[in-house]
């Protein structure tokens, strides 16, 4: 073993490990295993967390080393695995890729755990395929855009990435398969531990599987053995589970027939079993050659041949990606696939000269000082260094000004259409296949009565587009709004969510509020007297809250507004109720869970309060609003949306991704309704913190508004930006925007305004 490097790779301190790991019986989990202690052994003070990839949960008793398996099925398990390595304090997250050990269409569960990491992740590669099925190909491709590096154990791989998948050059790095550290031996010296005196053995070695081509060289024994009568041909190795569950030992019985069809039981033996890697070594090192007579010419990886080099075994080995390598420049013997007369020439001419044995032992064995597992470590520890250097970091002390965005109308126009607007973009493309909902067409009515400076002629096309889908919406039969609709104007369902009645309620009461033309207060007074008795049936506490907030706004229109003052005081007591239930000392809230447009509902207490002049109504919602503003809060002060990753938990901490505008919109709203029934400056510092959350002053310090448009993302991830621009997302920014002027404007009337807070 080699003494460990000092040098400035060790400041990485702590690593999170995926892979396969023993005691489960494959190739990849003793490289994953093998990696783990070379790591270890290399870097005494790396703290390594090792998650191990189950296929059977509860089949394998893993070693205290592994820190949690994850069930290959289990799509939650992901989720919570990402969740966990983002508290862990690792600093990088290195997975072991093999299609196959991973859940999903081509392994595609562990894009959901890369998509919730915000760690630089490197890829070690097994398998690169150079014809890939359409999922194959969407995998690695994506693990392509996520990984800072990816690790190929062959320069064959990195041409592949390059030609197939266009990776980018610098993204490679080209780590060979590591291999133990055994001093070369004389054969002879270890036969007898086997029972092979006197024998001249070739060795093959892995879990048996019809790929591995064994049948060749059983076929080219005879031939072998007229020539070497003490030839013997020792194949080790399980047969590979997948293959067991799907057709038993039918592979390696076939393999018997033939041995003794070519009467070739004395010269043939079988090992049936998965050996630890000492035991395994040993029968290596007893070996006088080595043979992979694999049938895929793409292997890029083979552990087993690495192991052979590693020993210095001379090598007999058909011409697959990874043997061409590792074999070239005369360091082992090449012949083609499904060669039977060539593997018997190769063979038994090794096997008669044994100078020229000889002489390819030592060139293989020097080849191996190159590839020993402590030289892996270091070089993987070399680029784990320069992905977490390169992370961008923030610096402290130095915040950024943030200046209010005007309203702008540009990115609705663009989801927009004679028929409303659309509800989901490619980028910034509106996408037609998923065509319209009353949410966001609810949202948009919302906007037109808000947003400043508009046109008559704008304002007037625009309230009628969507004031007139919110109208259509409406199923006089059902006695509901519909929420749905495909672009071809047909519905998709008779009636919608609770969520989208109560929207387009709330959307009913503020036009008719707050409009700007006589004639779209009267049309949306109207459809709420109509309509918002529909109320009553909501049995959500959002959905209630979004028709309160419709309710409060016809109150202010028209004071004492019978259905409007029903909503407000029915809803309110259930909210109050709700928070009574509920409520522990460390949990201030309506519901055991938080999920979306959380401060909705403080906000539409406060609302109901001061409409009706209730300050009982307005206290429950204030603090309700102070606890939830207390965990929208990152440690470094900044506003952090509760991330969809966290809904449904009960009693639990928010968890910090995936972030949407919605929530950052909805806070803005409730701290400029605290603002306006209580006058306390404090609801202007949080109301500015929500909405500079759009402007970059968040966990990523990524802005999520486009300035230039008016468009804004729709969400902040781990690992970046969700680039799509969808309906919602544009009009939480545009409210907002309208929502902070007003804000604004309320603290410039103020002595001696609050300092922008960065």
């Amino acid at each position: 073993m080699s003494a460990p490097i000092d040098v400035a790779i060790a400041r990485v301190d702590h690593l999170a490990l995926i892979g396969n790991f023993l005691p489960r019986k494959c190739g990849l989990a003793t490289y994953t295993t093998h990696t783990y202690q070379a790591l270890v052994d290399q870097f005494p003070d790396l703290q390594i967390d090792v998650y191990a990839m189950d296929d059977h949960p509860g089949r394998y008793a893993y070693p205290p080393e592994v820190t949690r398996s994850i069930p290959e099925q289990d799509l939650a398990a992901y989720i919570d695995t990402a969740r966990v390595i983002e508290a862990s304090g690792a600093k990088a997250l290195w997975v072991q890729h093999e299609y196959g050990i991973y859940g999903g269409a081509a392994g595609d569960h562990l894009l959901t755990l890369l998509d919730r990491i915000s760690l630089p992740v490197i890829v070690t590669l097994h398998t690169i395929l150079e014809r890939p099925s359409a999922d194959e190909r969407r995998v690695m491709e994506a693990i392509l855009r996520r990984a800072s590096k990816v690790i190929v154990m062959a320069e064959r791989g990195r041409e592949i990435l390059l030609r197939v998948y266009g990776a980018q050059p610098r993204a490679i790095a080209m780590i060979p398969h590591g291999v133990p550290d055994r001093p070369l031996v004389d054969p002879d010296t270890l036969k007898g531990r086997f029972g092979w005196e006197g024998r001249e053995v070739i060795f093959t070695f892995g879990l048996l599987a019809p790929n591995k081509g064994i049948e060749t060289v059983i076929e080219a024994m005879p031939a072998i053995v007229e020539r070497c009568p003490k030839a013997h041909y020792v194949v080790l190795g399980a047969t590979h589970p997948n293959l067991v569950a799907h057709e038993g030992e039918r592979y390696r019985e076939s393999l018997a027939t033939l041995v003794a069809a070519l009467g070739m039981q004395d010269h043939v033996e079988f090992v049936d079993a998965f050996v630890e890697q000492d035991e395994l070594l040993d029968y290596l090192q007893a070996a006088d050659i080595y043979a992979t007579p694999y049938h895929n010419p793409a292997q890029i990886t083979s552990g087993a041949l690495s192991y052979a080099v590693g020993v210095g075994k001379p090598v007999v080995s058909t011409p697959y990606v990874h043997a061409t390598e590792i074999l070239a420049d005369h360091h082992g013997i090449l012949v083609d696939f499904r060669d039977t007369e060539a593997f018997a020439r190769e063979i038994g001419d090794l096997l008669t000269d044994e100078s020229r044995r000889d002489r390819l032992s030592q060139r293989a064995y020097a080849r191996g000082r190159t590839m020993i597992w402590p030289r892996l470590a270091e070089a993987a520890l070399v680029e784990f260094e320069a992905v977490i250097a390169a992370r961008p970091r923030r610096l402290p002390g130095m915040a950024a000004e943030y200046v209010a965005l005007a309203p702008d109308l540009s990115a609705v126009e663009r989801m927009s259409d004679a028929t409303g607007m659309l509800q989901h973009s490619i980028y910034s493309m509106p996408d037609r296949r998923h065509g319209y909902c009353i949410d966001d067409n609810a949202r948009a009515l919302i906007l037109m009565c808000r947003i400043d400076p508009l046109t008559e002629e704008q304002r007037d096309k625009w309230m009628a587009v969507y004031g007139s889908f919110v109208q259509f919406a409406w199923n006089p039969d059902a006695r509901r709004f519909r929420n749905f609709m495909n672009f071809d104007r047909t519905w998709c369902e008779d009636q919608g969510s609770e969520d989208s009645n109560g929207r387009a309620l709330w959307a009913l009461g503020v036009a008719a509020s707050e409009a700007r033309a006589q004639k779209h207060r009267d049309w949306a007074g109207a459809l709420f007297d109509q309509t918002a008795s529909i109320a009553f049936d909501l049995g959500s506490p959002r959905a209630q809250a979004f028709a309160m907030l419709g309710a409060a706004a016809m109150v202010e229109a028209h004071p004492g507004h019978g259905l409007a003052t029903s909503i407000l005081n029915r809803f309110a007591e259930q909210l109050i109720a709700l928070c009574d239930i509920t409520r522990r000392p460390e949990w201030q809230w309506f519901e055991i869970v938080l999920a979306y447009d959380n401060a909705r509902m403080p906000e539409a207490l406060i609302r109901a309060g001061h409409a009706l002049g209730r300050p009982d109504f307005v206290q429950c919602g204030i603090e309700t609003l102070e606890w939830i503003v207390e965990r929208q809060t990152s440690p470094s002060g900044r506003f952090r949306a509760v991330g969809t990753e966290s809904f449904g938990r009960p009693f639990a901490d928010p968890l910090p991704f995936d972030q949407q505008p919605l929530e950052a919109q909805a806070t803005v709203d409730a701290c400029s309704a605290a603002f306006v029934a209580t006058g306390d400056r404090k609801w202007i510092v949080e109301g500015l913190k929500a909405y500079r959350w759009y402007l970059g002053a968040n966990d990523l310090d990524l802005p999520l508004a486009t300035s230039q448009d008016g468009g804004c993302f729709d969400g902040l991830q781990p690992n970046g930006l969700n680039r799509n621009q969808g309906a919602e997302s544009i009009l939480a920014l545009q409210l907002a925007n309208c929502a902070i002027s007003s804000l604004s404007k309320a603290a410039e009337s103020m002595a001696d305004p609050p300092r922008a807070v960065a």
